[in-house]
């Protein structure tokens, strides 16, 4: 835990170490055929490899699009229309191995989580002109849910 020092202040350590659990789940599934991966985990649903090009596609964003705006008094972008984003993630994965999808998602996680614990831990900023106050940690939290939810997923179909 290359952060457990920087600005953010022991919860937000805590928040990042939650958050970078993820890596090593997405991590060990390069251990699961291509195959595997790309077979539905319901019928209508996703595939493994298609959640994990979607965990990838909304991390790169956040590194992207939301990160840079973080500053005390910030107004992060809204975030996109998620139907449409996910639909974007899902196109844009297809041409790319299981293998890649998972090393991406490895490699942007880990610098999403580099970059949050570099934000000021009393900056607050809002998202797409909205109230409410968000902190590095804040922010993390909402993705923290999402993961949970995906890796839940993931494991049953696995089992």
């Amino acid at each position: 835990m290359f952060y457990l020092f920087l600005k953010g202040g022991i919860n937000l350590n805590k928040t990042l170490s939650q958050f970078e659990k993820m890596i090593g789940s997405i991590a060990e599934l390069n251990g699961v055929s291509e195959e595997r991966l790309r077979e539905p985990i319901k019928e209508g649903k996703w595939s493994i490899i298609e959640i994990v090009g979607h965990l990838y596609y909304w991390d790169k964003y956040n590194l992207e699009k939301m990160v840079p705006y973080m500053t005390d008094g910030g107004d992060l972008p809204q975030f996109p229309d998620h139907d449409q984003h996910n639909e974007e993630a899902i196109a844009f994965i297809k041409e790319y191995s299981a293998e890649l999808i998972i090393d991406s998602f490895v490699v942007t996680r880990k610098e999403f989580i580099e970059k949050v614990s570099e934000v000021k831990k009393d900056a607050r900023f809002t998202i797409g002109g909205g109230k409410r106050g968000f902190s590095g940690e804040s922010f993390i939290k909402m993705f923290i849910k999402h993961d949970a939810h995906h890796l839940k997923q993931i494991n049953e179909k696995l089992q």
